[in-house]
């Protein structure tokens, strides 16, 4: 008999995960966002797949009620139109760099965007694609910001299963974000330092 492991029992990680990572479609053609209100919920239309797809520990990122973590994607802004239900939108915290827009109704946050055009993911939005009927986004592929859990509440001695519970997953677990976004953003600031010697 195998050992049961008690953190699946009373800690999801997060619900499109739990029972085993499902791997996206590589030619998915995209879809739609709906938020979780019943009636005249906020859509989103999402143009092409997500890219980046991810676990966060941070508490800034929106999570279904019980999950430990949030999942999030990106997508080209351009690709990000608000279909219906506009008006229920509201940036959740206007100084914060990712500006979020959540329904005021639900609280689901329907897309993150960078406003600062020299951030280095200035052009992509955060998305939240476990918030879409279709399947076929981009699998999460990564962990980021682990230990951020714990400012949510999590027992710090509850720390080391939920990594392992990370890596059988094959969601890497990093206490920043993955070696090549991390490769990005410095890439992104060395030119900008080179751009401002220059």
């Amino acid at each position: 008999m195998g050992k049961e492991r008690p953190m699946n029992a009373t800690l999801s990680i997060h619900p499109a995960v739990d029972n085993g990572v499902t791997q996206g479609e590589p030619n998915f053609a995209g879809g739609r966002l709906t938020c979780k209100c019943t009636s005249d919920p906020v859509i989103v239309e999402i143009k092409g797949n997500s890219a980046h797809n991810h676990l966060c520990g941070c508490t800034k990122c929106w999570k279904p009620t019980g999950a430990t973590f949030a999942m999030v994607a990106v997508a080209p802004r351009d690709n990000v139109t608000v279909t219906a239900n506009e008006d229920k939108l509201q940036i959740v915290d206007p100084s914060a760099t990712i500006q979020r827009h959540a329904c005021k109704a639900c609280g689901a946050h329907m897309y993150g965007r960078i406003e600062n055009k020299n951030h280095p993911f200035y052009g992509l939005d955060f998305i939240h694609t476990e918030l879409s009927p279709q399947k076929g986004w981009s699998a999460p592929g990564f962990t980021a910001f682990v230990s951020s859990v714990i400012e949510s509440g999590v027992d710090p001695a509850q720390m080391p299963q939920i990594r392992a519970r990370l890596k059988e997953l094959g969601l890497e677990p990093y206490d920043c974000l993955s070696p090549e976004l991390m490769d990005l953003i410095a890439a992104h600031t060395a030119k900008a330092k080179q751009a401002a010697a220059a």
